[in-house]
């Protein structure tokens, strides 16, 4: 079949695509950006079927992966859960693609204590709605081997020395992505059933804790003192979760994850198991049945070491550049006399310290990151070039000003390293 797969870059929707492709579909990837491999449509802005059209040609099925976790300036839940999807379903009843797949989340029939559960749940009713051989899966935390979302951050988690404990998190079901994509092929076979809505859950309730725990074991790491957050503690942690998401980073963190994992993520897992004979597979068989690696290890590690690094680059540029301008003006301008730059002296301080914010202020917000560091790359190399021809004697300084640079520069190119999310 020609099958189209919305969210194509996030965990479910890039795993669904890989297997599609394996059993002999011909996938039609989409996703927010185009890539190599796959159309880009920003969904909240596909509010027409006329938008769709074009993108469903040929097409048999639709898998609909696409989701988002909280309303940020690129990211609007209403109009991706419930508003855009609603647009492509009128636009498949339109073509005569019947065969429907739909990603909603556990529990969203029951409470909806966030944006995000609220217009899942308005994007299921839309698809019952129509007149579609729909099948609207419902899963708890999707937990694989690729790293993503709460995939990443409970490995993140287990890497640190202290194991924190959030304070008001319900249990999880947590559901394996291999099991998830078992659930999509058998849904694809022409005798399938349809008009089903099925929770995706597995067969043990979890705490994030236990969860954690069973993470730092596969890492081979051994267990660690267990220290719940203090309640401002975590609260602060969710702002500024919320913080990093207005400027375009998704950290898992954030307001609407702190209602939905106080909400919890259980369900029924009966009706699932015995319309397709799958049998969700308990987290510690899985993590066992694929031995953690060395990259395993890396990751964990670097991952809570990712936001630290993208909290400090950008304070340290700015910080720079509001000590130029202010206690150390004086300072700077003599030392540009000592170099010889006479009447330039003061511009090149205040031109250093724009420059500084400039390069702080793109590193911060995430679709600029990438041109704020290699700027910053750029800008320690003048330094480097223009203090050894003007200042030569700074080389031997005690405190090594010079010297100093290339920390700096190797931290920077850490950060491009890791810069990439999907």
């Amino acid at each position: 079949m020609r099958v189209l797969v919305t969210g194509a870059t996030g965990l479910i929707g890039r795993a669904t695509a890989a297997r599609l492709t394996a059993e002999g579909h011909d996938v039609v990837k989409l996703s927010r950006a185009a890539g190599p491999q796959g159309a880009g449509l920003d969904i909240s802005h596909a509010t027409s079927p006329d938008i769709w059209l074009p993108y469903l040609r040929g097409v048999e099925a639709v898998v609909n992966c696409a989701g988002v976790l909280q309303d940020s300036p690129h990211e609007d839940t209403r109009k991706v859960h419930a508003t855009g999807i609603s647009a492509l379903f009128d636009a498949c009843e339109q073509l005569g693609i019947s065969r429907v797949i739909h990603f909603s989340a556990i529990g969203v029939d029951r409470e909806q204590p966030s944006d995000f559960s609220s217009s899942k749940l308005a994007g299921d009713e839309a698809l019952m709605a129509c007149n579609l051989d729909w099948v609207i899966l419902r899963p708890s935390v999707v937990l694989g081997r690729p790293v993503f979302g709460a995939s990443a951050l409970m490995r993140g988690l287990a890497a640190l020395p202290l194991l924190p404990s959030m304070p008001d998190t319900g249990k999880l079901q947590v559901v394996r992505l291999e099991d998830v994509l078992d659930t999509i092929v058998f849904f694809l076979s022409p005798s399938a059933p349809s008009r089903v809505t099925l929770e995706l859950a597995g067969p043990e309730a979890l705490g994030m804790d236990e969860i954690i725990t069973q993470y730092r074991a596969w890492l081979g790491w051994k267990p660690v003192r267990r220290v719940e957050l203090p309640p401002r503690l975590s609260s602060l942690l969710y702002s500024l979760g919320d913080f990093a998401s207005a400027l375009g980073w998704r950290p898992p963190v954030r307001s609407n994850a702190r209602k939905e994992m106080t909400r919890g993520a259980i369900g029924d897992a009966g009706p699932w198991k015995r319309l397709t004979g799958i049998r969700p597979r308990y987290l510690g068989e899985a993590l066992a049945a694929e031995p953690a690696d060395v990259q395993e290890k890396w990751f964990a590690g670097l991952y809570i070491l990712k936001p630290v690094m993208f909290v400090v680059l950008p304070l340290f540029w700015l910080a720079t550049a509001v000590i130029s301008v202010t206690i150390g003006y004086e300072p700077g301008v003599h030392l540009m006399e000592i170099a010889g730059a006479g009447g330039l002296s003061g511009p090149s301080v205040i031109a250093g310290a724009i420059a500084d914010f400039v390069i702080g202020s793109l590193i911060a917000y995430r679709r600029t990151a990438w041109w704020g560091l290699w700027g910053a790359l750029a800008l320690s190399t003048f330094y480097i070039v223009a203090g050894t021809v003007l200042r030569p004697d700074l080389w031997a300084e005690p405190l090594g000003p010079f010297l100093k640079i290339f920390p700096i520069v190797v931290l920077h190119l850490v950060a491009l390293a890791v810069l990439e999310e999907r």
